[in-house]
């Protein structure tokens, strides 16, 4: 195969998997560390921007404390990534060291992207960190995050971490090659490393959960990947333990599987699409569905048949289409109460029904993302 043409790469997130480490006693793989840190600095020389995204808190934390099975309650996985969070950092703030640069930690939870004023100021704090020369270090706060609040995994905080910087790639490093076309192993099964677009069929080949040490496996990352190209970026997924595999991607070498960009969308409507809370569903019917789909419309009270969930005006709603199917997100103008009270009526019977209209649309275009 030819070696990928990239039309552009000046910012990086690469992404790494506990896997790729820790060592299965939990211990923190040293060597692997250092071999990735050496290649990031030797970017960040060229000019690159560069973030890492790191899971291990949790493992690393086994490590110190002699758990050999990673922990099932919420409080010890949070006690271990207290532990672990911090000797993490601290061997990458001194690998780093080696080479001149200076590292900031990041800890983030999914509300930090839902909320749109956090997701701003992260935004500019960590555009202001590569202004500084300072290599964001990132991981989720899992010392502090509950599942209300949990991103779940770090395949996904790298791709949202990725769109909320504008990143022109992004890697996701584990200990598995890429996409194949069957399970890993088995005949016939070879590695997928181009791809377009993300379908049922695309889906259909990630597995379940990855190793004892993660949260994460392909289906995350696929999920990651599907963020990443709506979002205008390129995704490679790839093994950690190749040697010099991120100067190999960056080069364009044909290793792993890349997920090529589709339609970007502008950064708010990104936020709409996949940080906002979703908060809950409005259903529509067909002409609405075409409306907003073929013709790029805004939602009209109109065009709704049903509201589900209690909501204010402000909140993130998904949008679903009669054959049951999400189609598009945004951010309501009415409250849930509001809209029960208007849907299926014109625009021109809100003030007679509600007593005030300050808005015709109940979702504008310009606040609506569509699938």
């Amino acid at each position: 195969m030819e070696n990928r043409k990239f039309s552009r790469l000046q910012r990086i997130v690469v992404k790494v998997g506990s896997s790729s480490l820790t060592y299965k006693t939990g211990k923190l793989n040293i060597g692997q560390i250092e071999a990735l840190v050496r290649q990031l600095s030797d970017l960040h020389n060229q000019g690159l921007d560069v973030l890492l995204v790191t899971s291990g808190a949790v493992g690393a934390g086994m490590g110190k404390l002699g758990i050999k099975q990673r922990p099932r309650t919420m409080p010890e996985k949070q006690a271990a990534a207290a532990v672990g969070q911090g000797l993490l950092l601290h061997m990458y703030e001194k690998i780093f060291a080696e080479y001149g640069l200076v590292v900031g930690q990041v800890l983030l939870t999914r509300e930090d992207f839902a909320d749109r004023k956090r997701f701003l100021n992260a935004r500019n704090t960590l555009h202001t960190m590569l202004s500084m020369q300072i290599i964001p270090v990132i991981n989720e706060n899992d010392t502090v995050a509950v599942d209300e609040i949990k991103l779940g995994d770090n395949d996904n905080l790298a791709a949202m971490v990725a769109a909320l910087v504008d990143a022109d790639i992004l890697m996701l490093l584990s200990d598995i090659d890429g996409l194949y076309s069957d399970k890993p192993g088995q005949p016939g099964a070879r590695i997928i490393h181009e791809i377009h677009e993300i379908n049922n069929e695309v889906e259909a080949l990630a597995g379940g959960v990855g190793s004892a040490v993660g949260t994460g496996g392909m289906a995350t990352k696929i999920q990651a990947a599907r963020i990443a190209m709506h979002s205008g970026l390129v995704t490679i997924i790839a093994r950690a333990a190749e040697p010099n595999i991120i100067r190999r991607l960056v080069a364009g070498e044909p290793a792993g599987t890349v997920f090529w960009p589709s339609i970007k969308l502008v950064n708010k409507k990104r936020w709409i699409a996949f940080s906002a809370t979703v908060c809950g569903q409005i259903y529509i019917d067909e002409g609405a569905a075409r409306a907003l789909r073929e013709k790029g419309k805004s939602l009209l009270p109109s065009g709704i048949t049903g509201v589900e969930g209690s909501f204010e005006m402000g909140n993130t709603v998904s949008v679903i289409a009669p054959d049951g199917k999400e189609i598009a997100r945004g951010i309501v103008n009415y409250a849930s109460a509001e809209i029960q009270q208007i849907m299926g009526k014109q625009t021109s019977e809100i003030t007679r029904v509600l007593g005030y209209k300050d808005y015709d649309e109940i979702i504008h275009r310009d606040n609506l993302a569509l699938e």
